[in-house]
């Protein structure tokens, strides 16, 4: 398939993919380990995005991260989890881009990051684009695809 043929698909903004900021579970750096841990889990997500009062982006906190600073020499030590804060804990390594970047841009990023921070012209945080996202408009495109070239 000649590349001009998916030109349009990767060119295009990614800014339609992007669940709002108002729409994205998230905790912020002074919150407990205990209270991030709640939020991981009432939101079904493994990881979500550490902001400010001001909606500054901060960090990615995970229940794997959670469970490496509750882990004993011999147990899990839940006891631990109000002794630390998400800034103790959260990891400043993942993925951003901006809402003017290309489809292509996000596919890249969502090889390694099951979701990709999004910022806005003045670097403000807007949303996310979970890979889930990226992956059904691919396979969207993939099958529009089959059904076009079948049409011949």
């Amino acid at each position: 398939m000649p590349y001009t043929e998916y030109e349009h698909l990767l060119n295009q903004s990614i800014a339609e993919y992007v669940i709002p900021s108002e729409h994205v579970a998230h905790v912020q750096p002074d919150n407990t380990l205990e209270h991030a841990l709640l939020v991981l889990v009432k939101s079904g997500y493994t990881a979500i995005p550490v902001l400010n009062t001001s909606f500054e982006l901060y960090g990615i906190i995970s229940k794997a991260k959670i469970l490496d600073a509750t882990l004993g020499m011999e147990r899990i030590e839940p006891e631990r989890l109000d002794q630390f804060q998400v800034k103790d804990t959260m990891t400043t390594d993942f993925a951003v881009i901006h809402d003017s970047d290309t489809f292509e841009r996000a596919i890249s990023l969502s090889i390694d990051h099951p979701f990709i921070c999004v910022k806005d012209s003045k670097n403000a945080f807007s949303g996310i684009v979970p890979r889930s996202k990226i992956l059904a408009r691919m396979n969207g495109y993939l099958h529009e695809q089959r059904r076009l070239s079948s049409d011949f």
